[in-house]
């Protein structure tokens, strides 16, 4: 199972909630630079059994030995909590994620559209009235997002984080592209794409979360170092 070291993570987050420009930064304002406590190994256990899933090993190294969720990309990462006896993901976004397919493969390995195949809007030089033209918008766009935001395009999807304006990043759980992070950008027409490294490669869940640590770190005032005195 591959899995990364996170024991560097909290001293680094703590100099950045002491760097002075980290508070104006913007992905600070959803999670203040904290990571909530990590999962107990019996928590997580139980987590995978209800979901009938295993977590990718990085991810589920973070879980255990950073955190459960907190500090992250934008406004952070949804934290996994149970609620009524059930483990769940909690954030603007995370009810995308289908607790009960995450078992089943996303068959991509490619960027995709579902809006790709459809007409344009209507045009309104086309009609005699604007309520002609109203009705053609209003079945129009019925009729496109009930493609577009099919749930089926999600499943095997872990939606993790939400980048504003209805954005969001996900972790694929199962399919081939297993351990990869995707992006979400249905909600700007944009459909799914998978998360590329500077290389080209795709990011899994250990570059992904580093990177933003590195881009955080390098937009403040926090370097490496000693970590400042509590």
């Amino acid at each position: 199972m591959t899995r990364s070291d996170w024991s560097d993570v909290r001293e680094r987050l703590a100099r950045l909630a002491a760097a002075p420009s980290a508070v104006d930064a913007f992905e600070s304002s959803g999670h203040g630079w904290q990571l909530e406590p990590p999962m107990r190994a019996e928590e997580l256990a139980e987590a995978e059994a209800q979901l009938q899933v295993e977590l990718p090993g990085e991810y589920r190294s973070f879980l255990l030995e950073a955190g459960r969720g907190g500090a992250g990309p934008t406004y952070g990462l949804f934290p996994m909590r149970r609620t009524n006896g059930r483990w769940q993901w909690e954030g603007d976004g995370a009810n995308l994620t289908d607790l009960d397919t995450l078992g089943q493969p996303f068959p991509h390995v490619v960027a995709f559209n579902p809006a790709d195949d459809l007409p344009e809007p209507p045009d309104e030089a086309n009609y005699h009235s604007v309520d002609e033209f109203n009705a053609a918008e209003d079945e129009y766009w019925e009729q496109h997002d009930a493609i577009v935001f099919k749930p089926e395009h999600s499943i095997g999807l872990l939606y993790l984080c939400h980048l504003g304006c209805a954005l969001r990043e996900a972790l694929v759980i199962s399919g081939p592209a297993r351990g990869q992070m995707w992006a979400d950008d249905t909600a700007d027409g944009g459909g799914f794409r998978p998360l590329l490294d500077d290389d080209g490669t795709p990011l899994d869940f250990a570059r992904w979360y580093r990177r933003w640590l590195n881009e955080a770190e390098t937009s403040t005032d926090a370097r490496s170092g000693v970590a400042p005195s509590q």
